[in-house]
Formats: structure tokens, sequence, C-alpha cells
């Protein structure tokens, strides 16, 4: 009887292999009036313009937004730039995907009506009303129902964009920050997700909303004591807002517990994209600020371990991470704590040798950049810095980047290391690196 089963269980199963393999030798024709007159795919969404002819929306919309205000087919002039949607053929096209789901093919799903300028300002305005009366609950009820409509399409992304609609929200997040955060913590926090997921880069009126006292103290509070995505999105808005703002880092800097907080976010990194982020606001602090503070910044930053942190993260990392690392830790090996800690680290000679020439041109010249500070300051006797650098093969290195070349500030301070190092080659025993096969030629 089991034998039977079994027998029975595979001829079903010879057969529905049969019919499937017969079905894919088969070839499918899709109706031309199906087919998008641009992609000459099957249309999904297909809309009608003033000129007749059909089109899939997300096609035609690409082409009237890269400035074209004439129809791809025929060349007229389009009277309208609306397009209308044309409800008799998708249904047409829905029928024909259920009739030949045999082939594989799914039915669309029916498509939601793109949002309209007019209801991103009815939005806008629901805000700003909510803003006014002080309704956290209210407001943030709208700031998710703009999230979600950003999320179903790029064209409603694009429209809720041109209405300005980042700006308004900056603006609303600068409003409820300056009240308690116990009651609107759940508000700023969905604000300012919908900020740097949907709308990076913001626009010029967004910034100055978010760039001001009580804004920064509260994204510097989700950067202490936020969720994951929390302490992720204050990093991207405040990296945004720096980047073109000096004055702004020195205002971050005054904050207590800003500088920390940012160092734990480097210290126990979230995602390569957190680590990425605050790396360059790290980089824009220490290069950025003010004369009078930034030593005291980098002193602070040494004392706090910064130093061993990239020492430590550069022995093993991408190659985004690195070059961002290597540009903080040159920053930092301007001031005499930074390099103090750098020659107290017995990292710090083998990581810098091991990355010339084999991560980027951008990470060499970083790498150059502090074995030159490092060597050219050094104060005690002896030269165990650049006798160390020797034995790592610096030496030959460095030749080598001067012979394939490299910018006009990179070569004056290789120069002057291989000056330097000369020295004390009589008192190194160097390795002999003429195997250069793993290293990256930028020929």
């Amino acid at each position: 009887m089991i034998f039977s089963w079994r027998n029975k269980r595979a001829a079903r199963h010879a057969a529905k292999n049969e019919k499937l393999e017969l079905i894919s030798n088969m070839e499918l024709k899709i109706p031309s009036h199906f087919r998008c007159p641009i992609s000459l795919d099957l249309m999904r969404d297909p809309v009608t313009l003033s000129t007749g002819i059909t089109y899939d929306r997300d096609s035609i919309e690409k082409w009237i937004e890269a400035g074209n205000n004439t129809c791809p087919i025929t060349n007229q002039f389009l009277t309208n730039l609306d397009p209308v949607p044309n409800h008799t053929l998708r249904m047409m096209i829905q029928d024909w995907c259920v009739e030949k789901r045999s082939y594989g093919i799914e039915r669309i799903p029916t498509p939601r009506i793109p949002i309209s300028l007019y209801e991103v300002s009815e939005i806008l305005s629901r805000i700003q009303a909510a803003k006014e009366q002080e309704d956290g609950e209210g407001c943030k009820e709208v700031v998710l129902k703009i999230n979600a409509l950003a999320k179903e399409s790029d064209r409603n992304k694009r429209c809720i964009l041109s209405q300005g609609t980042s700006g308004v929200l900056a603006a609303t997040f600068e409003a409820f920050s300056k009240v308690p955060f116990d009651r609107n913590v759940g508000l700023l926090e969905e604000i300012l997700s919908t900020l740097t997921t949907l709308m990076l880069p913001l626009d010029g009126d967004a910034k100055p909303y978010l760039g001001s006292n009580s804004s920064l103290h509260c994204l510097v509070w989700f950067l202490k004591n936020g969720n994951l995505s929390g302490r992720r999105n204050s990093v991207l808005a405040l990296l945004h807002i720096f980047s073109s703002d000096q004055q702004k880092i020195d205002d971050l800097s005054e904050i207590g517990g800003a500088i920390e907080a940012l160092l734990n976010l480097i210290k126990e990194p979230i995602s390569p994209s957190t680590t990425n982020a605050s790396l360059k606001l790290m980089y824009h602090i220490v290069s950025k600020s003010s004369s009078s503070a930034n030593s005291e910044i980098i002193a602070r930053l040494a004392k706090m371990g910064l130093v061993q942190m990239l020492l430590e993260m550069l022995v093993d990392c991408e190659k985004s991470i690195c070059e961002k690392a290597l540009g903080v830790l040159d920053e930092i090996c301007r001031c005499d704590e930074g390099r103090e800690k750098a020659y107290g680290n017995a990292l710090t000679m083998p990581v810098l040798v091991k990355k010339l020439l084999r991560v980027s041109d951008l990470a060499t010249q970083f790498s150059v950049s502090i074995l030159w500070k490092l060597g050219k300051n050094e104060k005690c006797e002896g030269g165990h810095v650049l006798t160390e650098a020797l034995q790592l093969g610096a030496f030959q290195k460095l030749l080598l980047l001067l012979q394939v070349g490299c910018a006009d500030r990179t070569k004056e301070k290789a120069s002057e290391l291989l000056k330097l190092m000369n020295l004390y080659r009589d008192r190194a025993e160097c390795i002999d690196s003429l195997d250069f096969k793993n290293i990256k030629r930028p020929f």
C-alpha cells in the first residue's frame, strides 16, 4: 500500500514537471498596446497624455521632470502636463495577467492615486495648526501620514518635497523642542526620522531651524539618550547642519555631553553608515572649530581615548571608514596631546605604514601626513618613531610613492620624511619590502 501511494505521488510530480516544462518552452507574447512606448515593459499604471498617447506613469513622469514638454511619440506640445489615469486599459492588463497566471505572470496591483499638490498643502496646514495649538499627538499623526505617503512612491516623495515640507517639519521640530521633552519625545523622534531618511539633503529653509539652540540641545539629547535609530538620525542631522556652518560646530562643543555622546557612537558602533557619519562629524569638530577652542577639544578627546579607538578601528575596517578614521587621527596629531597618545600606542606605526599605498590615495595622503607630524615633532632622542617606521618598511614605500606620483603637499612631506629617516638607516635593520604585489597601484 505504501509503495502504491509513493508511485502515485511520483506520477503526479512527473506530470506537474512535464506541464511546467511545456509552459516554459512556450513563448508568451505581451500585447503591444499593453507595453509602455518608452520602457517597452508591461504597464503597471497606464496614464494618457493630452495627445491621446498612453504611457506607464513612472516613465512619462521622468520624461516630463527632465524638462520635456512634448509627447515622446507624436512630438506635439503638451497642453496639460498632468497625465490622466487610463482605468480601462489598466483593468484589461489586470485581466490579461489573471488569464496568464499559469505562465508565472502575477496580477499587477491597482495603483494608489498619487498625492496632489493641494493635498500636500492641506497636510502642511494641519501641521502648522497643530504646532500653534501645541498639539503634539495631532501633529505626530500628520507626520506619520507624510512618512507613509512619501514611502508609497517616488512621485509622492517628489511632490511632498517640492512644497517645502522639510522646512515645515524642521520648524515644527524647533517649536516642540522648546517644551519639556517627556511630552513630545515621540513626535520629535518621528520628525527627525522623516527628515533624515526621506528628505536629505535638507533645503536652505530647514537648516536654520535644526541649527537653533533649542534644536541642537534636543539633537544632543537624542544622541545621548535615544534608541539606536534616534542616535543614528541625530548624527545624520548634525552632520548635515555642520558641514556648511562652522559656527554651529562651536555651539555643539559647548553643549554638555555632546562630545562624549559622539565618542560613544564611535566606541560602540551601531552600523557602518552611523560610524561613517560619526567619524565625519568628528572630523568637522576637530578641524573646523575655532582656534581658541580647538586645542582644548582635541586634548579632551585624547584623554577620553579617541586615539586608541581610531587605531584599533584601523586594524581591520572598510575603505570609507579607514579614510575618515585616518582623517580624524591626522587632525588630532596636530596637537601635543594627540601626538603623545599616538607615541605611546604600539599600534601606531604598524597601522600607519600598513595603510600606505594599500587603501586609497586619500588614505595614503593622511598616513603620510600623520607620519610626518609624528616624526618631525618627536622630542625624545634616538628617533624611536622613525626607527620603527624604518624597520616596518616605510622607507621603501615612501620611495615608491614618489615614483608613482602623489599630490604636491604629500610629496613634500614624504621627501622630508625620507630625509629624517635617512639619519637612522645605519642604526636600523630595514625589512626588504621589494615585493609589492599586494599594493594597489594607481597605474
